[in-house]
């Protein structure tokens, strides 16, 4: 997928106002699932993504992931925007819509299988 046509997709599911909204979105949210699942996963993520979504998503590899539950993950959204709970939890989920379709199914397995049960969510979109 290229990569205007994720950010249009994720401001369409989000009802984001901009791309540039989007765009902001789609960085933090990446940038925290780095922070959640192992380096080798997000290689592997990183590989299907837009170049532009890739370089930032590994420069985010943290040497060991941490463990933390999907309130956090959307914490940590919010953090990085700087934004009301509610639009993190549009923008993450709009980012999962389109990773949901785009990537491949036994990677999002694997993602899956390494975050906690609250984030099966994020995968049913």
């Amino acid at each position: 997928m290229e990569y205007n046509q994720f950010v249009t997709q994720v401001q369409s599911f989000a009802q984001l106002a901009s791309e540039a909204e989007a765009q902001k979105g789609i960085r933090a949210t990446l940038a925290t699932l780095a922070e959640r699942i192992d380096r080798v996963l997000t290689r592997k993520l990183a590989e299907q993504l837009p170049k532009e979504m890739s370089l930032d998503l590994q420069a985010q590899e943290p040497q060991n992931p941490s463990s933390f539950n999907l309130q956090e993950f959307y914490q940590r959204v919010i953090e990085k925007e700087k934004i009301a709970p509610a639009d993190a939890v549009m923008h993450v989920r709009g980012v999962f819509a389109v990773l949901n379709s785009s990537v491949n199914h036994a990677d999002l397995n694997e993602i899956q299988a390494q975050l906690s049960p609250d984030y099966e969510e994020l995968f049913a979109i």
